[in-house]
C-alpha cells in the first residue's frame, strides 16, 4: 500500500463516522416511550405518555382547547411520521388554547408526545370511530418534504465539455423550516 494512503483511508473513515453521528433525533422528541400505537390503545394504556405521529386530517379548535385528527403512521428514524400506504388508524391530539388551522394544513406530517388521556367517539362518514385523544405536550410540526426537480442531461455521462463547472448531482430540492411547540 501506498503511504498517503495509509494516512487518507484512516482520516476517511473516521469523517464517515463523525457524519454518520449527526444525524440524531430533534431534541424535544427524545426520550423512552411504550412501544404501542393508536389503533392498540385500550383502557390499560389510559396514563401512558406516548409519542406518535401521523399526518393531519383536520384541525379542530374549539372555545378552550384545539383538537387534531391525525392518521398514525410509522415514525421513520428521525421521529418524522413515514409516507406510504402503512398506518395505525386515527387519534386527536389535543392543546389548551387555540392551535391556528393554517399552521396544520391537511397532510403535514407531526409528532406529538402526550398523555394517552381518553377515548372520543366520532365519525368518519356514516362510520362511528374511537379515538384514543391524546394531552398534547409537544407537537413536532416537520417541515414539508423536498421538492425535486429533475434535470435531464442529454449528454451525460459520455460527454459533457461544461463537467467542471457545474453539479452533477441531477436533483435540487427545496426545503422549508420546522416548527415545534412545546408546552
Amino acid at each position: 500500500m501506498h503511504k498517503p494512503f495509509r494516512v487518507v483511508l484512516p482520516v476517511l473513515a473516521i469523517t464517515g463516522l463523525l457524519l454518520a453521528g449527526c444525524a440524531t433525533t430533534p431534541a424535544p422528541l427524545a426520550g423512552d416511550f411504550p412501544d404501542f400505537q393508536p389503533n392498540q390503545a385500550t383502557e390499560r394504556s389510559l396514563g401512558a405518555v406516548v409519542r406518535w405521529g401521523g399526518h393531519v386530517i383536520e384541525t379542530r379548535p374549539g372555545r378552550e382547547r384545539t383538537c387534531i385528527e391525525l392518521l398514525a403512521r410509522p415514525l421513520d428514524r428521525d421521529l418524522r411520521p413515514a409516507e406510504g400506504d402503512h398506518h395505525f388508524g386515527r387519534f386527536l391530539a389535543c392543546r389548551e388554547g387555540f392551535v391556528d388551522p393554517a399552521m396544520l394544513s391537511e397532510g403535514r406530517a407531526i409528532t406529538v408526545i402526550g398523555r394517552l388521556t381518553d377515548f372520543t367517539d366520532g365519525t368518519i362518514g356514516e362510520f362511528v370511530y374511537r379515538y384514543p385523544t391524546l394531552d398534547a405536550d409537544t407537537l413536532y410540526i416537520w417541515p414539508e418534504t423536498a421538492e425535486t426537480v429533475f434535470i435531464h442531461d442529454p449528454w451525460w455521462p459520455y460527454y459533457d465539455p461544461w463537467w467542471p463547472h457545474r453539479s452533477r448531482a441531477g436533483a435540487r430540492t427545496r426545503v422549508s423550516g420546522s416548527v415545534i411547540i412545546i408546552r
